[in-house]
């Protein structure tokens, strides 16, 4: 498996459990020489859908909530099945013992719930979703494989109570704010572990968070970086361009900045645009495509009207222009210089606290942490 050999506790459930049984007819992998999800049936093409439900890629199960109609791929994914990989990286971080009870948030095909189920026995497995095509689907789909999981069709931001208290949780899509009600339904000590990002872009990480004995909060590190759907609740809608800039950026504040495109975009995974939204709040960046040696990065503020915008140019220096209240590259820059200022910090050096009142983010010390 890429990304790292699978372990010897879970190496049997994943044996006895393939992701090939939790997959419908058609579905949308998606391709790595390509960079797109493809359209496969099982019924037209079973030696490629087999392919591809063994491969470590992730899969798209549903476009548009349901509403997309088709073989073609609709315009959002909505559900999915993720990549072997990133599925034990964090079934490892989740580190179940024998006897634990588990809430699952997201349950999707119910592959996951069944991985957790072959381990733990059906039982002590609960598992959430929102979408009640989808929570069906998966309900059948694990009891036909022998495994009756308790699939719940509900908001998982609310957990299920009725479960009583979890040794662990699991969220299967990403999150913006940690719903308290999760850490209020675990024991102490109990591990949550959850993909969690900032709105300033579509990336995440996966925090893995201890409850603390008291359960007034829970806290702990990011284990690496990963990418899921967002929950339903917190998707951030696409932002208009034009009710931020109506009528062009020349008459702006204009400035320029010795930050190169590579220093500031890095690989897709590089953690220098995590630790950006860690430290500018209520801000989206938008990426353009290059054209004619120019890249355009976009910043819109979330709570007002500010944007900023800096074109990157190749063997020259990026110029920048601003607007608004909050000069947003201004905060974004010194983001930037603050992480390198730091050592340049990877994931794993950051780490996130849960409260009823707040959550915080922190660098190494949980004790010198800050809200996002």
């Amino acid at each position: 498996m890429s990304g790292g050999a699978l372990s010897s506790d879970w190496a049997p459930s994943f044996d006895a459990v393939p992701r090939a049984s939790f997959l419908p007819d058609l579905i949308w992998p998606f391709d790595m020489k390509t960079g797109q999800s493809v359209p496969v049936s099982r019924s037209e093409d079973p030696e490629l859908w087999y392919g591809y439900a063994d491969s470590d890629v992730p899969v798209v199960t549903q476009w548009d909530d349901g509403k997309h109609t088709g073989t073609e791929p609709g315009e959002v994914s909505t559900s999915s099945a993720s990549m072997p990989s990133v599925v034990f990286r964090m079934l490892s971080d989740l580190d179940v013992k024998p006897g634990n009870r588990v809430l699952e948030i997201g349950t999707g095909t119910g592959w996951n719930a069944a991985l957790l189920a072959h381990r733990l026995r059906s039982e002590n497995v609960v598992t959430v979703e929102l979408d009640p095509v989808v929570a069906a689907e998966a309900r059948t789909a694990l009891n036909l494989f022998g495994l009756g999981v308790q699939v719940i069709n509900r908001d998982g931001l609310k957990g299920y109570p009725e479960g009583g208290k979890y040794d662990r949780i699991i969220a299967t899509c990403g999150f913006r704010s940690i719903p308290f009600a999760w850490v209020e339904q675990s024991r102490q000590g109990a591990v949550i572990v959850v993909p969690w990002g900032t709105h300033y872009g579509n990336g995440d990480a996966v925090a893995r968070l201890v409850v603390a004995d008291d359960g007034e909060s829970a806290t702990g590190p990011f284990t690496g970086p990963v990418e899921f759907m967002k929950a339903r609740a917190q998707r951030l809608s696409a932002v208009v361009h034009s009710e931020y800039v109506s009528d062009g950026v020349a008459d702006r504040d204009k400035s320029s900045t010795v930050i190169t495109e590579d220093e500031f975009m890095g690989e897709q995974f590089s953690p220098q645009r995590f630790a950006m939204g860690l430290k500018v709040r209520d801000c989206v960046h938008v990426v353009a495509d290059k054209r004619d040696d120019k890249r355009p990065v976009w910043f819109y503020g979330l709570t007002d009207h500010s944007w900023a915008c800096v074109v990157f140019r190749d063997g020259d220096e990026a110029q920048v222009w601003q607007s608004g209240p909050r000069h947003l590259w201004d905060e974004v820059e010194s983001a930037y210089r603050w992480w390198g200022r730091q050592g340049k910090p990877g994931y794993k050096r950051f780490g996130l606290t849960v409260s009823a009142a707040v959550q915080r983010a922190w660098l190494d010390d949980p004790a010198e942490s800050w809200p996002v």
